[in-house]
């Protein structure tokens, strides 16, 4: 049977993640409903979504005229009834393992019968958030990357349970957004924060014993080895919070010492220096 296409999409969380999510649907032509918790958050995701399609305008990604009709394709609401309609139904909700199991059974009580249900976890199982819906065949991870308009990988998370003609509707949906699906099994980390997470803590542990100064360690990684970013600048983007749940998360699967965090990220995040987002990290912003 070949995939049902994607024609309308809700996302439910408005942060930066969802409002990502949110405005490359909407730029790619789909229909999109936003769910927050409250008009305060609402507020703050139509502030992001204006500010990233400006930027895009800027940058000349989007015509100006192109960036208004995707604000007019997306509908901002408190109401969770209001994703009832949608064919794609995507969580984005912080990475705590009790809300997203809060929120997918929310999303069980409204969303269609037949509507694919996704979640952009970076790490929690996806079989067990599956089993907080009717239909576990209908549910996947849809891993995006931040910032989602410009990055083009998503990894689509493939469960036990999960359908063969779902995942072909999903990577429809992550091609026609004009990115790259990559599939994956069903195991913490996924693919990249696998292979990524190791990495990073050696690097947090290098800095903590004190083996090389944070600029040092950052350029070696960039002038050595061609990445864009060193290593603690991409904890402080990724947010050392989320990273820590993802260590914790991967840790917990595999208890393997590599996907442990280092005592000084918990002390770090006990503090508030969560990197970029608060304005300190392992650098000050």
């Amino acid at each position: 049977m070949a995939p049902s296409p994607i024609k309308s999409v809700a996302v439910v969380g408005g942060g930066f993640m969802g409002a990502g999510i949110a405005e490359s649907a909407a730029v790619s032509g789909l229909q999109v409903v936003v769910r927050d918790v409250d008009l305060a958050a609402l507020d703050r995701a139509r502030t992001r979504l204006d500010v990233s399609l400006a930027r895009a305008v800027q940058r000349g990604k989007v015509a100006a005229e192109g960036a208004q009709e995707a604000l007019a394709r997306i509908k901002l609401t408190t109401e969770l009834d209001d994703i009832a309609g949608a064919d794609l139904v995507l969580e984005a909700v912080p990475e705590d393992h009790g809300l997203k199991l809060e929120v997918m059974g929310a999303i069980n009580r409204v969303a269609s019968d037949e509507a694919v249900v996704a979640s952009n976890t970076s790490s929690i199982p996806i079989a067990e958030l599956a089993h907080a819906l009717r239909r576990p065949e209908r549910v996947l991870g849809l891993h995006f990357f931040s910032p989602v308009p410009v990055m083009k990988l998503v990894e689509v998370v493939v469960a036990l349970d999960t359908s063969s003609e779902v995942v072909g509707t999903a990577r429809d949906f992550v091609e026609r957004l004009g990115k790259r699906p990559i599939e994956t099994k069903d195991r913490s980390g996924f693919i990249v924060n696998m292979l990524l997470v190791p990495y990073l803590m050696a690097a947090v542990r290098m800095y903590d014993e004190g083996f090389a100064s944070r600029e040092d360690i950052d350029a070696g990684m960039q002038l050595g080895a061609g990445h864009p970013m060193g290593p603690l600048a991409l904890c402080d983007f990724i947010g050392l919070d989320v990273l820590y749940a993802v260590c914790d998360s991967l840790y917990e699967e595999f208890k393997r010492d590599e996907y442990a965090p280092p005592p000084l990220m918990k002390r770090m995040v006990a503090s508030g220096r969560l990197g970029r987002k608060s304005g300190r990290g392992f650098y000050n912003y």
